[in-house]
């Protein structure tokens, strides 16, 4: 009995936590979960969006694409920002011109000034992801990450799925406008409560006199013309357009001299040294990958539901928040797990997960509905809140204290870069497969087939008898339906290519070391 008295004495107890810095932190929880939900919430809405400021298809999808150029951006340059000026200046100024620029956009007459206000929306929000890391790293001592973790990665996955319901349901209810106006109240309320509560690090003014002007300009360039050339490639047939040639020289210039001036100049404006740690580098690995998950199969189910379907954005909402559900109901699971498994483990058994729910959707029909699609979704969102936590904390956990800030901006920005590139190769893979899938079936269905001719002649006599073209009626519905198998034919073609994706990952987790400490998890993303 006295042993084990003495034993419970001699470890360590962990100081009481400040409230404060509990508000404070929550505050800036807040405000990252403004930043993320904003990426996916005019997704759903953006013919509303299209109607209300009179602009033509190409020009309504920059509502998006600017909002993700300036983020992607701005992730990787706010480690530097929080140093130069501290966390409490550096959140605050991100918080009130969220706000504000929200404000604007929900003010916006015509689509040049939509765009115009999204791109500096995206820019300032984008400071506010990364900081909630580094805050996580100085206030919670490593016993108490076990409940952060999950908090923060259900914000970081939950924001993004849930944001074509939160938009569908206001532009359905109110207008589009209201995407906008929604952000303004919770908006003040952080800015408010981090300027006032926020206290964690001191200002670093003398960095302003290094800070490398070229090396942020040449990153810009690359990582914005990256950006556009994978948003943009596939509706402009990739290299067939001027455009998207430009924009991929531009990209390579800015990448060789941001690299160049990223090793070689004493305080770069993005520090890479991080990726000498191998848990690190494997760590953004999953990271970039989980972006193809999290962004892929949020855009690639509201996509089957609207094309094959005819879902309105309402209806997609409501058929996605399986999804959220799952996560919200995980995210308690995971934080215990995390105590008692191997991260590698947990990882494991998220991966599997994940790549039996996008197995199970590749048996998906065309008459596929809510009630089929919801154990994929479970599988999903469940799967997403067991990966995030353990691959956050394998990131991070055997990072050096002050290299975090610069490290998270680099571990948020390789899950944003994932999703950029899960959305260009699927939508690529959706056209091509589409139409190779077209011309094949198209082959079986012609006049030599008793069974497709039959079957023309039955419906060309029902049209023929309200006095219509039969045979061309007939016809144009057989195309229809041959399109829509096609297309059906390559989502599950896009599921099997994650399912190969994911179960590769089981075999990568056995790569990396166990970290010797905890780390927060989640983190943001596009």
């Amino acid at each position: 009995m006295a042993a084990t008295t003495a034993l419970a004495a001699a470890r360590p107890v962990d100081p009481p936590m400040d409230r404060r810095k509990l508000i404070a932190f929550f505050a800036m929880v807040i405000g990252m979960f403004m930043s993320i939900l904003d990426i996916q919430i005019v997704s759903a809405s953006l013919s509303e969006i299209q109607a209300g400021l009179s602009a033509g298809s190409d020009e309504v999808a920059w509502v998006q694409t600017s909002y993700l150029i300036a983020e992607v951006i701005m992730i990787p340059l706010s480690g530097t920002l929080a140093r130069i000026l501290s966390t409490r200046v550096l959140f605050t100024i991100c918080a009130a011109g969220f706000t504000l620029s929200s404000a604007l956009c929900a003010t916006a007459t015509n689509i040049e000034q939509m765009i115009i206000y999204r791109a500096i929306q995206g820019f300032i929000g984008g400071g506010m992801i990364p900081s909630v890391f580094a805050a996580a790293f100085t206030i919670f001592p490593p016993s108490k990450r076990s409940v952060v973790s999950p908090i923060i990665g259900l914000i970081a996955t939950l924001a993004p799925t849930i944001g074509p319901t939160v938009g569908g349901y206001l532009s359905n209810a109110f207008s589009w406008h209201w995407l906008f106006l929604v952000n303004i109240p919770p908006g003040i309320f952080v800015t408010v409560m981090v300027w006032t509560f926020v206290d964690f690090d001191k200002p670093q003014h003398d960095l302003i006199k290094r800070f490398d002007w070229w090396g942020l300009l040449s990153m810009a360039v690359f990582l914005g013309s990256l950006e556009y050339v994978l948003e943009e490639g596939n509706s402009k047939d990739w290299f067939s357009d001027e455009r998207i040639v430009a924009g991929a020289l531009a990209m390579s210039v800015g990448a060789v001299v941001f690299f160049w001036r990223a090793f070689k100049v004493d305080f770069p404006v993005v520090d890479l040294k991080a990726f000498t740690n191998r848990n690190f580098a494997f760590g953004s690995l999953f990271s970039f990958i989980m972006g193809v998950g999290l962004y892929g199969l949020t855009y690639i189910y509201p996509l089957f539901l609207a094309r094959i379907r005819g879902y309105d954005a309402l209806m997609i909402g409501e058929t996605m928040f399986v999804s959220g559900l799952a996560m919200f109901m995980t995210a308690p699971i995971a934080g215990k797990l995390s105590t008692k498994l191997d991260p590698r483990v947990m990882m494991g058994i998220g991966f599997f997960g994940f790549a039996c729910g996008t197995y199970l959707a590749t048996g998906m029909t065309k008459d596929w509905d809510f009630y089929e699609l919801m154990l994929p979704q479970i599988l999903r969102g469940c799967s997403l809140m067991i990966c995030m936590v353990p691959i956050n904390n394998v990131a991070l956990g055997t990072l050096p204290p002050q290299r975090i800030q610069n490290a998270s901006g680099l571990y948020n920005l390789t899950r944003n870069l994932g999703g950029a590139v899960g959305l260009a190769i699927i939508n690529t893979m959706l056209t091509q497969r589409s139409d190779q899938h077209y011309a094949r079936l198209s082959e079986h269905v012609n006049f030599g087939n008793p069974s497709a001719l039959e079957w023309l002649n039955n419906v060309a006599g029902n049209y023929t008898a309200f006095g219509m073209d039969g045979n061309a009626a007939a016809l144009a519905k057989l195309a229809g339906m041959v399109k829509q198998q096609a297309q059906v034919m390559s989502f599950i073609d896009i599921f099997m290519g994650l399912t190969i994706l994911f179960s590769s990952l089981i075999l990568l987790v056995m790569m990396i070391s166990r970290p010797s400490g905890g780390a927060p998890g989640g983190g943001g993303g596009h």
